[in-house]
């Protein structure tokens, strides 16, 4: 027995499955719409489900299964079966197939059968009942069917009484059928409004409106910087040239303003290598940087040397390829090099340092990071041999300890003095030194990190001595306290002396105090800062940060709070006295929310750049600007 007349299908709906069991189908449908005329009580032939291997089912197998000895047998067959359901015939799934008759009788008898099938299907077109070859039988519905009610009749008009098909009271309790009145489920009848909400149904609801999908991008409103959809034609001409770099040189002069992007470019993808770094390369340069050096073998960085000759600040990112030979060159082949900035040359040994110091006497600028063999030999050298310098930096380094505090202080007055994150780190004492050396030249001071500074070095000695320090970054400076930092910026803009004076008429017992001469100068007090970072400092809280920013909230143009877990939101609000606020990382503050920093963003119209790493009530919502403002850090499910 052939299986394509099983009309065995995929999974349905359950709409379509109610309609099955209902008994509802196109032929019914059409079948009911076109006696609707005749009285309702006229019987139909349905056909019963019966076993899979029952004689009495012979109307159910489908039309190509039928014996099919004669046409017109075949037509009263199909003329018979309008009257029965169309449906999944389950109980035939299992009929078992019947054995295959000679080659010639098969033959015939499939001309046979598709003959009466076209015969069928042209009576049945005619009539409006052919189907097509749908798969679905049961994807549309006649329009009429809307104006068919519960039993298979019409609705009655409106107006009309009628009585429910569950509470047997009148529809609406003696009020008039309305368009809101529903079928019964399952048919006949129709259900008053009490009994259709009993259900589960609302006959007053509107449908739904399906709600577009937002994706988790759209969900807020993420303030962010603006794109350029055109690139800038100098832009473009810099991808250019960094794609034809090695053929460049045809170019002829580019500019040393267009030379720095194009080693910003290439340092995006660590593109320098030693056969394209001759680009940069002039007798005449007076600067060069490098913002990635990492492909420069030692060969290459002495060719820099030799082909800049008359360079006086050279600045490397990442030239952990740096030898000790390459530095010895370095002093043998730029004898005019003031100023010498190196990150990662952890490859020099003691010995090339002590030699390149002794040679390059002129040095003003002598900053390295992460050189781990940079020892106090080196640091007497340094201190021995150059004597006009001025700006100093030793960050990362693992031997600097408390005896690196004398040939420190040896030093002429320094401007920047940079000490940050060391392997041991200064004691308190030693500390005191440096400040009453360098104090009143200092501009910028970064301490980080450094368990020797205390509340007590801010309150004797940067409180003393600092007249001119506009940067000041105490990172991961453990030792601090809320109250001591809160206390250095509120009395920072008064002299220790008068302070001192004060508490001494409180106490009526003491001795008198002589004034001196010294007593009587002018007092100059340290402008506001324009640099603070406070960063990781987890002793630091509302206090401190409340008596920072009002101290320097007039000059504030850099601000690093990052870490402070403890700082309400009372004192982060007050960030928006800073009006020349450009750069602002609160990330870890866990009181900013949206409505601190709308008003920050709102007040400080110069703020371009903010890092919200880890507060989780900022959702990034209400506070858009139109101004470009570069936003890090928003967790995408912030404040849920």
């Amino acid at each position: 027995m052939s299986r394509r007349g099983n009309n065995v299908r995929g999974p349905t709906s359950a709409l379509t499955e109610f309609l099955r069991e209902s008994g509802i189908n196109p032929a019914t449908i059409a079948r009911r719409v076109a006696t609707r005329n005749q009285p309702e009580n006229q019987p139909q032939n349905q056909s019963v489900a019966g076993p899979s291997n029952s004689g009495d089912n012979v109307e159910d197998v489908p039309e190509e299964e039928q014996p099919d000895e004669n046409t017109p047998q075949a037509s009263t067959r199909t003329r018979r079966g309008r009257g029965r359901n169309i449906g999944y015939a389950s109980d035939e799934l299992d009929e078992p197939a019947e054995e295959s008759p000679v080659k010639k009788q098969k033959s015939a008898k499939g001309r046979a059968t598709a003959a009466a099938k076209a015969k069928a299907k042209k009576k049945a077109k005619d009539d409006g009942e052919y189907e097509g070859s749908s798969e679905d039988e049961y994807r549309a519905m006649s329009k009429n069917l809307w104006s068919v009610g519960g039993n298979g009749s019409p609705k009655p008009p409106a107006g009309s009484f009628e009585t429910c098909a569950r509470c047997e009271k009148a529809i609406h309790c003696g009020m008039f059928f309305t368009k809101y009145t529903m079928a019964a489920n399952p048919p006949p009848g129709y259900l008053c409004h009490h009994c259709a909400k009993a259900s589960g149904t609302d006959p007053f609801k509107k449908p739904a409106v399906p709600r577009k999908r937002v994706n988790a991008a759209e969900k807020r409103n993420v303030v962010s910087y603006q794109e350029r959809r055109l690139p800038s034609l100098a832009t473009m001409c810099i991808e250019l040239i960094t794609r034809y770099i090695d053929d460049v040189e045809a170019l002829g002069d580019i500019g040393a303003v267009n030379m720095d992007e194009i080693a910003k470019a290439l340092s995006k993808n660590r593109g320098l290598t030693p056969q394209n770094a001759h680009l940069f390369y002039d007798i005449l340069n007076k600067k060069l940087r490098f913002y990635d050096a990492t492909n420069l073998t030692p060969d290459a960085l002495m060719t820099l040397a030799s082909l800049n000759p008359n360079l006086t600040h050279l600045h490397l990112d990442y030239c952990g390829r740096l030898t000790s030979p390459v530095l010895l060159a370095f002093s043998t082949s730029m004898p005019q090099l003031t100023s010498l900035t190196l990150l990662g040359p952890f490859l020099v040994r003691a010995e090339a340092w002590i030699e390149f110091l002794k040679a390059m006497s002129g040095l003003r600028v002598f900053k390295i990071t992460q050189s781990p063999r940079f020892n106090l030999e080196c640091m007497q050298t340094l201190a021995d041999n150059c004597k006009n310098i001025g700006e100093l930096s030793l960050r990362e380094i693992g031997l600097l300890d408390n005896e690196f505090a004398d040939p420190l202080c040896s030093l002429p007055s320094l401007r920047v003095l940079d000490l940050a994150f060391p392997g041991i780190g200064l004691g308190e004492d030693g500390w005191m030194k440096i400040m009453e050396k360098h104090g009143s030249t200092l501009e910028t001071l970064d301490a980080s990190k450094h368990e020797g500074f205390t509340d007590h070095i801010l309150q004797e000695s940067v409180r003393e001595y600092a007249r001119v320090l506009v940067e000041l970054r105490l990172d991961e400076c453990l030792s601090l306290t809320d109250e001591g930092v809160a206390q250095f910026f509120g009395n920072w803009a008064y002299p220790i002396s008068a302070l001192k004076d004060e508490d001494h008429d409180m106490d009526v017992d003491s001795d008198p105090v002589e004034v001196s001469l010294t007593s009587l100068e002018p007092f100059t007090p340290n402008p506001p800062l324009r640099v603070l970072s406070l960063a990781r400092n987890q002793g630091l809280s509302s206090a401190a940060l409340t008596a920072a920013i009002v101290h320097s909230a007039q000059t504030l143009a850099w601000l690093s709070v990052n870490g402070l877990r403890s700082a309400s939101s009372e004192a982060l609000a007050q960030l928006k006295t800073a009006k020349e606020l450009r750069y602002l990382d609160a990330g870890w503050c866990r009181e900013l929310d949206d409505f601190v920093m709308k008003d920050v963003v709102t007040a400080c119209t110069k703020l371009n750049e903010i890092k919200v790493w880890g507060c989780s009530r900022v959702r990034g919502v209400g506070w858009g600007v139109k101004r470009a403002i570069k936003v890090h850090g928003i967790e995408p499910s912030g404040g849920m």
